[in-house]
């Protein structure tokens, strides 16, 4: 396959765009790509004529005690990876050619369901994720774009932004793609040691038990109750500390959960994180879909 096309400012990303001749569907990145994102480029692939990935890391919706420095920046390498997946343009900008006037002072404001979740965790940050994501569809234009259900909470918000802006793009959620262990392919994965892997599997056990509950007709309680117990087992049994942030029970859209239907379990906790010691540790998230009979 050709080398696709590097376009680090806005005009080299016109001049790319205008000659894909057809539809286009972006991914939408921060680097560090692993197998999770070769999945929403290969979902990218099988839908639009043309696949343009952007590859940013996004001041905006990392907190003053976040891991913006830290996070992993791996160019030549996801390059070399949208290549083998046959991506036609790369927008990779620089922070001053995303925000060439200092940060917006105008941001796409989420609303009150980004106001949970992660987004009472970390204040401010889908302020920031929706900001740049407007920017970036207006940017490139695309038909579609491809969001990982793992994310769960922003790519709901990022529909919920698109249908209520009326931007022109259909937004596709692709299913949340695992390790053999049932861990969520992550970027931030690769600061987990051996034993902080281990201990992070009481995110997607957590999320197997509320199904199974559920599944074998427990209600939206036993459910909860069940993913909390695998969760709290796992984390007592591991060799590196596991800090629960939040396990919640929702429905799909993040409303409060129904009695039966459609449901989903959102989890979110730190990986070997030791205050005392000053260590940050390492935040995962994870979710998955539940049925209440």
């Amino acid at each position: 396959m050709s080398a696709p096309v590097i376009a680090r400012t806005r005009a080299e990303l016109a001049v790319a765009r205008t000659k894909l001749d057809g539809s286009i569907g972006v991914v939408m990145t921060m680097g560090a790509l692993h197998e999770g994102h070769d999945v929403l480029i290969r979902a990218a692939r099988a839908r639009a004529e043309h696949v343009l990935v952007t590859i940013f890391v996004n001041p905006l919706q990392f907190g003053p005690n976040e891991d913006f420095d830290r996070y992993p920046r791996t160019f030549e390498a996801d390059v070399a990876r949208c290549e083998s997946l046959g991506v036609d343009v790369v927008f990779a900008p620089s922070v001053d050619e995303m925000y060439p006037g200092g940060a917006p002072q105008v941001r796409v404001n989420p609303g009150v369901r980004g106001e949970i979740l992660e987004g009472a965790s970390r204040p401010g940050f889908f302020h920031g994720v929706l900001t740049v994501v407007m920017k970036l569809l207006q940017l490139t234009r695309p038909d579609f774009t491809f969001f990982g259900e793992k994310d769960y909470q922003q790519l709901a918000l990022v529909r919920q932004m698109a249908s209520d802006l009326e931007v022109p793009v259909e937004v596709v959620g692709v299913p949340t793609d695992r390790d053999p262990d049932g861990l969520a392919r992550s970027s931030r994965n690769r600061y987990l040691s051996p034993a902080g892997r281990e201990a992070a599997l009481a995110l997607s056990r957590s999320l197997r038990a509320g199904a199974d509950a559920a599944a074998a007709g427990g209600g939206p309680e036993a459910t909860l109750a069940a993913a909390t117990e695998a969760f709290t087992g796992t984390a007592d049994a591991a060799a590196e500390p596991v800090e629960l942030d939040y396990l919640v029970l929702t429905a799909p859209n993040l409303g409060d959960a129904p009695r039966t239907g459609p449901a989903r379990l959102i989890v979110a906790a730190w990986i070997g994180r030791d205050t005392a010691a000053g260590v940050p540790g390492t935040r995962l998230i994870d979710n998955g879909p539940v049925s209440l009979a």
